[in-house]
């Protein structure tokens, strides 16, 4: 990425049902449980939903020119991909942070039209955090 980046990083852990199948979505979430229809789901008890995210990250997330690079880190890897911002963005859900292959926004989306979905996330990462409590992190960098 070229040019002034904002960057963030969200620590999460994983549960026994993580099973990122989802062909549209990631998500993370700070609730800590997680049932079998969250299979977008990547990890629980994030440390922040998208309310949550710094100011000037915010603000070059609400860019339809936002470039953003996402690097899902775990025990079992690193795995990244682009995204873009959106300026319908809302970002003003504490709960959770989902990055969508669709330009479909609401209050939970953190990117849109990104190049991955749930399913594309490499399964050493995703076996890695069906660990309970291993440690996640999601790297958010936007170019601006």
């Amino acid at each position: 990425m070229e040019g002034l980046v904002v960057a963030e990083e969200v620590p999460f852990v994983g549960h026994p049902m993580v099973r990122a199948t989802h062909e549209r979505t990631i998500e993370i979430t700070t609730e800590a449980h997680l049932t079998p229809r969250g299979d977008c789901i990547l990890g629980v008890r994030a440390a922040k939903g998208v309310a949550q995210l710094a100011a000037s990250l915010k603000e070059a997330l609400r860019s339809d020119g936002a470039l953003v690079k996402l690097t899902i880190e775990a025990p079992g890897g690193r795995y990244s991909f682009g995204a873009r911002g959106s300026n319908e963005l809302t970002l003003g859900d504490s709960r959770d942070m989902v990055i969508r292959t669709s330009g479909y926004v609401c209050g939970r989306t953190l990117a849109v039209r990104a190049e991955s979905s749930a399913r594309d996330i490499p399964r050493e990462i995703v076996r890695s955090l069906k660990s309970p409590g291993a440690a996640g992190l999601l790297r958010i960098e936007v170019q601006v």
